[in-house]
């Protein structure tokens, strides 16, 4: 039987997940930062924020970093497994088993928090409330390809390390 894979349009690998995680990430940097009617961030708390924005953003970054690199050839902008995909747990998924998720949400709570932005928090936990149900769909997907998963879900927290 001849399997003509379906246009992309149709999302059978995930790919409306990817078009909305783009233009998600492009609102939190890009998008309005406050409203005039929000306050304006104190200036004790702005220092403080300034500060721990930038660590966050910085160890988002390196784990995103870790994630992509350590993927290698099962490297996918989908969530749907590649063909010829093997079970990844070492390096930073030992950490969490979405090690680029955790690491792009940090990094959008920190770049919040840099740029001290009311509006850019609200996008970073829209980010993270899809990035949710994008893990928890792909994880179906890794379930029916991967026999070991179930084990390694009960092992390694999903987005938050330890907690999540």
């Amino acid at each position: 039987m001849n399997h003509t894979p379906s246009p992309w349009w149709r999302g059978s690998r995930g790919e409306w997940y990817v078009v909305v995680q783009v233009a998600l990430i492009v609102l939190v940097f890009l998008g309005p930062r406050t409203l005039p009617t929000l306050p304006v961030w104190p200036a004790p708390l702005a220092r403080i924020s300034v500060v721990a924005g930038a660590v966050i953003a910085l160890a988002g970054f390196v784990l995103l970093l870790a994630g992509l690199f350590r993927l290698g050839p099962n490297l996918t902008p989908l969530p749907y497994p590649t063909a010829n995909a093997t079970l990844i747990q070492a390096g930073p998924f030992r950490l969490v088993r979405h090690p680029m998720y955790a690491g792009g949400i940090a990094l959008a709570y920190g770049w919040a928090f840099l740029v001290c932005g009311w509006l850019t928090l609200a996008y970073a936990t829209v980010l993270l409330l899809f990035l949710e149900v994008k893990a928890n769909r792909e994880e179906r997907w890794l379930t029916d390809r991967f026999p070991d998963y179930p084990a390694y879900q009960r092992r390694v927290r999903k987005l938050i390390p330890f907690i999540h």
